[in-house]
């Protein structure tokens, strides 16, 4: 027998998180797992844990495939410390959670379940679940109003939102059909109560699935029928957007990116061309930002008041400083650290480098692991000749240095501030403050020869046709 725990206020209690990740996801057609498939540049087993680590939950248990290594290591590179539990066969989600168990032994708070492949639960909408339980619902069973209930398990409550069952739609009488709250899957109860009620699914006192699954949905007939109270909370229907084929990761990613874009705007940041532009689940955009058409923003990137990024542009691990000018056609790879009111033109790459306040390289340029002082111009076609097939070497470049148009710098080498490298030089040695590096063959004029050559090579042509 069950019995209600009425000893403690939820509100005050400790929370675990289970987050069932087992999914094979076969319907992606993938050799990725499923969960790892990205949404807003991260995958979206990790917008399910960020929405988990909002409860700062005492503790974290993550239910796997076996041999899912690579979910496990996703796992820990954003929560160290979550167990990984595995679920040897997949005897459906009342299973899966079950696995969770021994993680969560000596666990007195409230559990709640997640699901990996639904990204969008918000952080509001499981602080209202916490707040359910804390006005006394055993369980809370997370709903939402759907536009098309179609297959969706069916929510039957009565007064108060007390939830007295849920049907699946094959089950579900013409009179059920008609009820447009549906079921999410995500639901939070004590963890005693949980498990027990868990151990008694598809035994002698409930139904085994004709599938021969174990549902987690069972959970509160069985609850009800001891006298437990479950109650919904809803929440848009948006944030149980659930995700098993590229089709939907498509929508989920339209999704991500609609919120997103409208979150830039309303903080601050004008968008020429919003729908055109692409940004990551990290992406940081200050006031009187202004972003062109057609630009992608990778993870890690964050852009300071008033800079503007032109179209055509790829940021990504990056920063730029407050009223920076980038693009268009820019690439800003990983580690490049733009500095205030600097200027990156058309077809430059920029990696692992830092640009000084109002430095320049605004055509045809690449600069890779380098240091470009306050106000230093690098020409069209200057490049950074970082990497010599087995490292990488650093190039420094001098406050107020000039640097030609067509200019090789062969790193490791140092510009020193103010100097001056002449059109067309391949620098090899340090150039000293002040100093004007040139390594030009010198220039010959010879007289007549280009009509010479013209003549010949007329013939040559002439002869090759022959």
């Amino acid at each position: 027998m069950t019995t209600k725990n009425t000893t403690e206020n939820p509100n005050s209690r400790d929370t675990a998180v289970v987050i069932l990740a087992a999914g094979k996801g076969a319907r992606m057609r993938s050799d990725l797992a499923k969960v790892l498939h990205p949404v807003g540049g991260a995958p979206m087993l990790h917008h399910a844990m960020r929405s988990a680590l909002s409860l700062a939950p005492a503790r974290l248990a993550v239910v796997v495939a076996p041999g899912a290594d690579a979910v496990a290591d996703a796992v820990r590179s954003l929560a160290p410390d979550a167990a990984i539990c595995e679920q040897a066969e997949p005897l459906g989600t009342g299973h899966a959670v079950r696995m969770a168990e021994a993680a969560l032994a000596g666990f007195e708070g409230d559990v709640f379940v997640l699901f990996a492949d639904t990204p969008f639960i918000s952080a509001e909408t499981l602080a209202a679940m916490v707040a359910s339980r804390a006005a006394g619902a055993d369980l809370v069973a997370l709903g939402f109003d759907a536009a098309e209930p179609g297959g969706y398990g069916r929510m039957v409550t009565g007064p108060g939102d007390a939830l007295e069952r849920i049907v699946e739609a094959r089950d579900a009488s013409p009179e059920e059909l008609t009820i447009r709250t549906c079921n999410s899957g995500v639901g939070a109860a004590d963890a005693k109560t949980l498990f027990a009620l868990l151990a008694r699914v598809g035994n002698d006192n409930a139904t085994k699935n004709t599938s021969g699954e174990y549902y987690l949905t069972e959970v509160i007939g069985l609850a009800r029928a001891e006298g437990l109270s479950a109650r919904v909370v809803r929440c848009d229907e948006a944030e149980t957007l659930g995700i098993n084929d590229r089709v939907q990761l498509a929508a989920a990613e339209a999704a991500f990116q609609a919120r997103a874009r409208r979150a830039a705007m309303l903080g601050g940041a004008t968008m020429t061309a919003p729908e055109t532009v692409f940004l990551a689940w990290d992406t940081a955009l200050g006031r009187d930002v202004t972003i062109g058409p057609d630009v992608v923003f990778g993870p890690g990137v964050e852009v300071a008041d008033g800079a503007e990024i032109r179209a055509f542009s790829h940021l990504e691990q990056c920063r730029v400083g407050p009223g920076a000018v980038i693009g268009p056609f820019t690439r800003l790879r990983p580690g490049s650290e733009i500095g205030p009111r600097a200027r990156i033109g058309n077809f430059v790459e920029i990696k692992n480098a830092t640009f000084g306040e109002g430095a320049k390289a605004n055509h045809l340029a690449y600069v890779g692991d380098a240091t470009v002082g306050a106000k230093a111009n690098l020409g069209a076609g200057t490049i950074t000749c970082n990497y010599d097939g087995f490292a990488k070497h650093r190039t420094e470049i001098g406050a107020g240095a000039f640097i030609g148009v067509n200019t090789a710098l062969v790193a490791p080498v140092s510009i020193g501030d103010n100097a001056f490298v002449g059109t067309g030089t391949v620098v090899t040695r340090d150039v000293p403050e002040d100093a004007l590096a040139l390594s030009r063959t010198p220039q010959t004029n010879r007289k007549g020869a280009a009509r010479r050559l013209r003549e010949t090579l007329r013939a040559r042509a002439a002869k090759a046709k022959k």
